[in-house]
């Protein structure tokens, strides 16, 4: 089996050891509330539940009915008339969709493996990260190879070498040091899991409720459905399937001794690997679920002359960077934002409700002359008016904020039936989004949160919300909305259930799962050892540094002690040791630091406010080097582990950056 090798490590961790830890672990829920829900027969009674301000009773969470679609296709049609296009309009100015081989070459390039279709590279670049993957990963590479493979041959052009060849190498043999050993081991393990189900893991928790699901992230997420599809074929497992309702459950994510790695915690060049390894585990997950997504490729519009709106989020973003260096999303969706977070929450009906169109049309024309200026005045502004001008600007990008190239991947989630899957699904997208668009769309999310919690106040519920801004996010201009006959309803609710999840569980969606954690690591050691080859003597001599560097601590050791530079800019610089032990965290380390350095009466640094109390500077405590390029660390995160996890990396204490909206 060509791929036992590479699969084997990932495929370990489905051991039973594995699980027992992560049922062991302290859950650290993402808490959501059932959101409810009221059918047409039991608006009445919903009325007076709102008069009361009484929560519906759960039994009536029901699919959105006819108001929220009519609601629905309003908003289309509104953004249809002001749009200026037609469905046809769109359809011709569609997006191509890449001719054949086309796309293959483009995903291998996305994925960064077009080393495996090039003639040029050495062995051990196209191994580095094929050595990372788990055997359903590979499948799907090996998918994407041969039907690019097929493309060449029938353009009788030569095919390139078969990434099994790659395996096969000398330097693949080193890179890959795994025994045959390893692999059976691997398989009997998969093969033990297969008999003990995870749905049986998570049954025992939702005994307690129904309304309760657990996400892990230890294992990749197309190896997990591979188990579920294993599982859904034994009778015995019926019994667990849930049927969707259209409630939404609290989702725990248990957290590791490593803590969770948010989006914003990785450095640049790391994130860029997590996106290769998540659109791998992307497509193998879509290959599993029979999820026929095609890719569309951007087609070059015109950009009108404006500064704000139908500018590219990109170019936008660069140029408000000139004015406000350290800022993620436009300024002027901040603005928005900021002015209907004091204004426009508790207003009746707040987004669904139009504003007029001869008000709009002036305050865009106002913005666009005044706003960077400083001389547009909001005091008169109505919330309804400043809400559609924010549709407005959403709908109005070049390319949709979800992207050309994954708008219909989202959409698709919709068909997936199991939740769980549907997240994973949701969280690789959301990583492979690029950074613009990706902070832009938490900025938003963050927002219709806010929404939805005052909905005692302004009457949208999660339904409504969602109902309002799907279309604004996933009918868009560049990518084609044409739909069969009778499909219009469903649609409706897929795109506005996609959008409701956006909404609920968004927290969770941008965090790093933990199994591209150890693939961005494991690339990261991979690409340190192939210069090996190169030379013998530099091979011998990295040889003992990487086997000096790998000393484990000993055991009897009760406490070990650890250096820790400290660049907290002009307040402090240098070093403090610090001693572990098997509960020392990184919290613990940054309370000694404050204690040590900062608020000590010989060093003390804070600043003294109006009030006389004084503020000390918030810090971080980050992991820079080793097998990861720099990593922001959770406060949770056990740092024993962290150092026999990561040996080589050094521990650098830094003031925590100014946040900005989307991060």
């Amino acid at each position: 089996m060509p791929w036992g090798r590479s699969g084997s490590a990932v495929l370990l961790l489905l051991s039973g050891r594995t699980i027992a830890r992560a049922k062991a672990r302290n859950p650290s829920p993402t808490e959501m509330s059932v959101e409810s829900w009221v059918s047409p027969q039991d608006q009445a009674a919903a009325e007076d539940a709102r008069r009361t301000h009484e929560p519906l009773p759960q039994d009536q969470e029901q699919h959105p009915d006819k108001l929220c679609l009519d609601s629905f296709w309003s908003e289309v049609e509104t953004i249809r008339q002001g749009s200026g296009y037609s469905e046809l309009d769109c359809i011709r100015r569609d997006s191509r969709q890449s001719e054949e081989g086309e796309q293959e070459e483009q995903w291998l390039a996305d994925a960064g493996l077009s080393n495996l279709i090039s003639e040029d590279s050495e062995d051990a670049d196209k191994t580095v990260l094929l050595s990372t993957l788990t055997r359903t990963q590979a499948e799907a590479v090996q998918r994407r190879l041969d039907s690019y493979t097929l493309s060449l041959r029938k353009r009788n052009k030569p095919a390139p070498r078969d990434v099994r060849d790659v395996f096969n190498s000398p330097i693949a043999q080193t890179l890959l040091p795994e025994s045959q050993h390893s692999e059976d081991l691997a398989e009997n393990s998969m093969a033990s899991v297969v008999k003990t189900p995870l749905a049986a893991m998570t049954s025992e928790h939702q005994r307690g409720t129904s309304k309760e699901e657990f996400f892990i992230t230890d294992v990749a997420y197309c190896e997990q459905a591979v188990i579920f599809l294993k599982q859904a074929k034994l009778p015995y497992n019926n019994s667990h399937c849930r049927k969707e309702d259209g409630t939404l459950p609290r989702v725990i994510c248990p957290k590791c001794r490593l803590g969770v790695t948010r989006i914003r915690d990785l450095s640049q060049a790391d994130m860029k690997k997590v996106r290769q390894l998540a659109l791998i585990d992307m497509t193998a997950l879509c290959d599993l679920l029979e999820l026929e997504v095609k890719r569309h490729k951007s087609s070059k519009r015109k950009i009108p002359e404006s500064s704000l709106f139908g500018v590219p989020l990109a170019s936008l973003l660069e140029n408000d960077q000139k004015i406000k260096p350290n800022t993620s999303t436009p300024l002027l969706l901040q603005t928005l934002l900021s002015f209907l977070e004091k204004k426009g929450v508790d207003s009746e009906g707040i987004l669904r409700v139009p504003g007029s169109q001869s008000r709009i049309k002036l305050l865009q024309q106002n913005l666009e002359t005044n706003f960077y200026s400083g001389q547009v005045s909001w005091e008169e502004v109505s919330p309804n008016d400043a809400a559609a001008l924010l549709k407005k600007f959403i709908r109005e990008l070049p390319a949709p904020l979800l992207t050309t190239e994954y708008l219909n991947t989202f959409s698709a989630v919709r068909d997936i039936t199991e939740l769980k899957q549907k997240l994973h699904m949701l969280n690789l997208l959301i990583l492979l989004l690029p950074e613009p668009n990706r902070n832009t769309l938490k900025a938003l999310l963050e927002f219709l949160s806010k929404v939805v919690s005052r909905e005692k106040r302004n009457r949208m519920n999660l339904w409504a919300v969602a109902t309002i801004m799907a279309p604004n996010l996933f009918l868009h201009k560049a990518v084609s909305s044409k739909l069969p006959e009778g499909a219009e309803k469903g649609h409706a609710e897929k795109a506005a259930d996609v959008m409701r999840l956006l909404i609920r569980y968004q927290d969770l969606l941008w965090t790093i799962p933990n199994f591209l954690m150890s693939q961005v690591r494991k690339v990261n050691e991979n690409s340190s050892r192939r210069y090996q080859f190169y030379d013998r003597r530099i091979k011998n001599l990295l040889k003992k540094i990487h086997t000096d560097s790998r000393d484990k601590p000993d055991k009897n050791t009760s406490e070990l002690s650890r250096t820790v530079k400290i660049q907290v800019g002009e307040v402090v610089s240098g070093t403090m040791e610090y001693q572990l032990n098997i509960n020392s965290r990184a919290s613990d380390l940054l309370s000694q630091f404050q204690s040590q350095f900062l608020r000590s009466p010989e060093n003390g640094k804070g600043k003294m406010r109006r009030n006389g109390s004084v503020a000390y500077p918030d810090c971080d405590l980050y992991e820079v080097g080793g097998n990861i390029g720099e990593h922001c660390l959770d406060p949770d995160t056990h740092l024993l582990d962290l150092y026999n996890f990561n040996h080589g990396g050094e521990w650098i204490i830094r003031l925590k950056p100014i946040a900005g909206r989307g991060l």
